[in-house]
């Protein structure tokens, strides 16, 4: 039987220091996970590793500058690995606050960089990750896409997750092999701070008929002027909300200020919502549409040794 709890989104940004800062600041944020007693914490698409907006990497069509590829480098190495020192101090945080955490991270995997989402438990540690399928716009210029292999419903004590990072959740085909693994909480790291954002969420806490949680970063304005962005406008500007399975706001949308912003949910509700409209069950209709979802994991070379 269900009882209600909390859950939360932790809105804050990148730290212009680097990946140990913003590791730093998001420890720092330990005795008010603690104090808000959130069995589920969310935070922001590419937080560890950081969100470049306004960047170029000297990048133009046909040809990359020197400068480019030695400001890719330092991006690069500001990445975490899924086995690294960050992960096991996230690791740490979820232990002692008793709080699952979903991560938004820059993954570096060899020479190449995803877009991930990191899923923590207190009792496990790492459980999961989601690498985002599809890069936006220029984004392609240095995040390479995921493959099918890493889109997991993820068993915690806050319930069923699964993490759609950013303009994922604009994939009608990505949105319903999803709601197919039937999730209570639906995570969506992010940077997208405008107002169409939050109906985008609203509008897949309804459909999906789960609760959502919206993480986004807040970045102040840039004091390095960046081309075509306006002077003394935030950089991100936050937004972060908490919806509930009917799209009603439960909590936020939160201003460009960083915060911790909490609602209570009760898993209990879902089947009550669902009893109208299930995407996936009485709502569906396979005799006409069907989905098929390729889940394997892909790579290029499979090296094969011939067996006498």
């Amino acid at each position: 039987m269900h009882t209600p709890f909390p859950v939360a989104a932790l809105q804050m940004g990148s730290n212009p220091a680097g990946t140990a800062a913003t590791l730093a600041a998001i420890l720092a944020c330990e005795a008010e996970i603690a104090a808000s007693g959130a069995r589920l914490v969310v935070l922001p698409e590419a937080l560890l590793g950081g969100y470049p907006k306004g960047e170029t990497f000297g990048a133009q069509l046909g040809f990359r500058t020197p400068e480019g590829r030695a400001r890719f480098a330092e991006y690069h190495a500001a990445a975490v690995t899924l086995d690294g020192p960050e992960i096991a101090a996230l690791a740490g945080l979820s232990a002692r606050t008793g709080a699952t955490l979903v991560v938004g991270i820059i993954e570096r995997a060899g020479a190449s960089l995803f877009c991930t989402a990191v899923f923590i438990t207190p009792e496990a540690g790492l459980i999961a990750h989601h690498r985002k399928l599809k890069p936006t716009a220029i984004e392609r210029l240095i995040w390479a896409e995921g493959d099918g292999s890493t889109m997991p419903v993820v068993e915690t004590p806050a319930g069923k997750l699964i993490a759609a990072i950013c303009w994922e959740n604009q994939m009608p085909l990505f949105r319903a092999a999803m709601y197919a693994k039937g999730p209570d909480i639906w995570c969506a790291p992010t940077v997208d701070d405008r107002d169409i954002w939050r109906a985008t969420m609203r509008h897949i806490a309804n459909e999906g008929r789960q609760f959502v949680i919206s993480a986004c970063q807040s970045q102040p304005a840039p004091q390095t002027p960046i081309a075509n962005w306006p002077a003394g406008r935030p950089l991100i500007a936050g937004g972060s909300l908490i919806i509930g399975p009917l799209g009603d706001i439960l909590a936020g949308p939160l201003g460009p200020e960083p915060g911790l912003l909490t609602a209570e949910i009760d898993l209990a509700s879902l089947p009550g919502a669902r009893f109208d409209l299930d995407v996936s069950g009485h709502y569906a209709r396979p005799d006409l549409f069907t989905l098929h979802v390729d889940e394997r994991p892909r790579i290029n070379v499979s090296p094969r040794r011939h067996e006498d």
